[in-house]
């Protein structure tokens, strides 16, 4: 079947559209309300962020797709834990060691740890790369290090990064690390104890479904609908709307909901999915990840920043990891013969595959990538209150989802399946 001048109207028309196909109109009401004033920035753990969250849900209703299997609505509010350090006690060789030379990071309720357990010390001597040793300790569920006091800069600096508080999604489920400073040449008894101050808060990511014909067979169209906030400093303005990041994203979803729904049953299942809390490191994807067999899902389209045109022109967007699977090969073949066309991210210095929620999935195999347009190396707006309705191009905003959802068709008729990302090349 020659898919090429079906494809052409969907790039192109954007006046004369369906009713439901993203128009201008619907793209500029729905972006409009996302980065309004009202919403305050939707900041993750904020009143707005879950008025956003409501709102995307309603949007969800309206599309006609459903909550995912198992939940009874859009919403999916989950608990994020602010863990911080307590008391933290140490005894080398049965003496006490000053406070001042001890720093943790627990993550657990509490730990007590002595010579013949699971925790063996790690001597850090004075000739040892304290920061590689810390790197690696840090993979582990527990690690005590005797660090020695040549290396008391970078003790001072990495206490600095111990003594945060830390957020899981998982109470227990971090690493616990404790760092002596000490001249001990050899530790032939030890005990550790320590505690952690807990507080719980809610957060919620919100996600629909259109269930397809293969119903094990998973096509994920995502999003971030957090920024944020409030911007202390700002002098006329201290609303940071994130309209372009990532509420030209998030519109997109809505709005590949509402065209692929109009579209009857699906061969494959699509989940329509607006994460929270991307900008404070991740958490909506990673509970997410947590929810769902990676095995299931086939591709997953992570769109970010489509609200300015890319340097290459306007009817171009980039893929972050092309080079991971062929999930770009397989949209620009989907759109050959049309004026649009996906290339590779031409910031790979930014390391971009790692710094959206794509990444969570891609780590465990999935092919995972972010589609973008906007110039990040030179956009004055990126992270700053000037990221406004006023500055995208709505036009273009509403062609790149028409673009999206014609690179998306051979994936979601099951016609194309992109290869699986290695997760040893993931950081």
């Amino acid at each position: 079947m020659n898919k090429a001048p079906f494809l052409l109207l969907l790039v192109l028309s954007v006046s004369a559209c369906g009713p439901n196909e993203p128009t201008v109109e619907e793209t500029t009401r729905v972006i409009s309300i996302l980065a309004s004033d009202e919403m305050r920035g939707r900041q993750a753990f904020s009143p707005e962020a879950w008025d956003a969250a409501n709102y995307i849900a309603s949007e969800f209703t309206s599309a006609g797709i459903k909550p995912l299997e198992g939940d009874t609505d859009f919403i999916q509010d989950f608990p994020l834990y602010t863990v911080s350090t307590g008391e933290l006690t140490v005894a080398l060789n049965g003496q006490d060691v000053d406070p001042s030379q001890v720093v943790g990071s627990v993550s657990s309720e509490s730990i007590s740890w002595e010579n013949g357990g699971d925790v063996a010390p790690i001597m850090v001597g004075a000739a040892d790369d304290l920061m590689a040793v810390w790197r690696m300790g840090r993979r582990a569920p527990a690690t005590l290090l005797i660090v020695h006091p040549t290396h008391k800069d970078a003790f001072d600096q990495i206490a600095g990064f111990l003594r945060r508080p830390a957020r899981t999604t998982t109470l227990g489920g971090g690493s616990n690390m404790v760092m002596v400073l000490s001249d001990v040449k050899k530790v032939d008894s030890f005990q550790v104890q320590g505690s952690a101050e807990v507080s719980e808060s809610s957060i919620a990511n919100v996600a629909g479904m259109l269930e397809g014909k293969r119903k094990n067979e998973i096509v994920v169209f995502s999003a971030h609908y957090d920024h944020l906030g409030i911007q202390s400093g700002a002098e006329a303005d201290s609303i940071a709307n994130g309209a372009n990041d990532d509420a030209s994203g998030t519109t997109a979803v809505i709005e590949l909901a509402k065209y692929f729904a109009s579209m009857g049953k699906p061969e494959r299942t699509i989940y329509f999915v607006a994460f929270t809390a991307e900008e404070s490191g991740g958490y909506g994807s990673r509970h997410f990840s947590e929810q769902v067999n990676p095995d299931e899902i086939v591709a997953m389209f992570n769109i970010e920043m489509i609200g300015k045109p890319a340097v290459e022109g306007p009817n171009t967007a980039w893929i972050t990891g092309f080079d991971r699977s062929d999930f770009g090969t397989i949209l620009q073949e989907a759109v050959e013969g049309t004026v649009f066309s996906f290339y590779a991210d031409p910031y790979p210095d930014q390391n971009l595959f790692y710094r959206s929620d794509n990444a969570t999935l891609a780590r465990l195999g999935v092919p995972a990538h972010s589609i973008s347009t906007t110039p990040i190396d030179v956009d004055p707006d990126y992270h700053q209150v000037s990221d406004e309705v006023s500055t995208l191009d709505l036009d273009h905003l509403t062609n790149t989802i028409k673009a999206i959802a014609a690179g998306a068709v051979t994936i979601v008729s099951g016609e194309k399946t992109p290869t699986r990302i290695d997760p040893q090349t993931v950081n």
